[in-house]
C-alpha cells in the first residue's frame, strides 16, 4: 500500500514515514502544499496524511483541490489545533478522518488502517516481482530461500524499482526520494547504487535485472510483478 505524507515539519515527517515504513508500507513525502498536491495528482497513493498548516499551499485547499478533481483517496488531516471548527472545515472538505498533533503511533496506525480497510486495501508485507520479494520489516532482498540484507538507501531504491516493475524510474525520481536534493553527486550515486543492487542480485541468482533505459532510468525485467 502507498502512502503519501504531506507535513512541513521535517523531523515530524521523517518519523512518520519511518513508522509506516516498518509496518510495511510504501511511504512518498512532500513538505509543502504545492508539492503534496503535486505528488497527489501525478501518482496512485492508497492514503494520505495531510496536515493543515503548510506552507504554499494549506491542507485544505489540497484536499478540496483533490475532491474537485475526484480523487478519492482517503485523506487523513493533521492539525496542532483542536477547536471542533477546524476539524468540521476538514471533513466537510472531504477528509476521512482527522488527529490532532501530538498522537501517538499506535492511534496513528489504528486510524490508516480503518480509512482503508472500507476501501478494502490491504498491506503488503513482501512486494515481489518476479523471483524477489522484499522483506519490509528486516530490510532484505530474497530470491527463493536466499536472503541479503539491504543497505538503507539499497532498499529505498529497490523498493521503488519493485513497486513500479516494469514501468521506468527516473533517475529524478531517486535523487528526490532518496537523497532528497538534486546535486549532480547524487545522480552519480544512483549510478553506483544501481551496480550494488545489481551485484545483490547476482549473488542471489535470481532471473530478475536491472535494466538501463539510457537518458531516461530503469526498471525491472525477468518476471511478472
Amino acid at each position: 500500500m502507498r502512502i503519501l505524507v504531506v507535513e512541513d515539519e521535517i523531523g515530524l515527517a521523517e518519523a512518520i514515514c519511518a513508522i509506516l515504513r516498518r509496518e510495511g508500507y510504501f511511504v512518498d513525502m512532500a513538505n509543502d502544499g504545492k508539492s503534496g498536491l503535486e505528488k497527489a495528482l501525478s501518482s496512485n497513493f492508497d492514503c494520505i496524511i495531510l496536515d493543515i498548516m503548510l506552507p504554499k499551499m494549506n491542507g485544505l485547499d489540497v484536499l478540496t483541490f483533490l475532491r474537485v478533481k475526484e480523487i478519492e483517496t482517503p485523506v487523513l488531516l493533521l492539525t496542532a489545533k483542536s477547536e471542533v471548527d477546524d476539524k468540521i472545515k476538514g471533513l466537510d472538505c472531504g477528509a476521512d478522518d482527522y488527529l490532532t498533533k501530538p498522537f501517538v503511533t499506535g492511534e496513528l496506525l489504528a486510524r490508516i488502517r480503518a480509512m482503508t480497510r472500507r476501501i478494502g486495501v490491504s498491506v503488503e508485507l513482501t512486494p515481489k516481482f518476479g523471483d524477489i520479494s522484499l522483506d519490509m520489516k528486516k530490510g532484505e532482498l530474497m530470491c527463493g530461500a536466499n536472503s541479503v540484507i539491504l543497505g538503507r538507501k539499497e532498499f529505498q531504491m529497490m523498493e521503488m524499482l519493485v513497486s513500479n516493475g516494469t514501468s521506468i524510474v527516473t533517475k529524478e525520481d531517486f535523487v528526490t526520494k532518496v537523497w532528497g536534493t538534486g546535486d549532480d553527486s547524487d545522480y552519480n550515486n544512483v549510478e553506483v547504487y544501481i551496480s550494488f543492487l545489481r551485484k545483490k542480485l547476482s549473488m542471489l541468482h535470481s532471473k530478475v535485472s536491472i535494466k538501463t533505459r539510457r537518458g531516461i532510468g530503469y526498471c525491472l525485467e525477468g518476471g511478472t510483478k
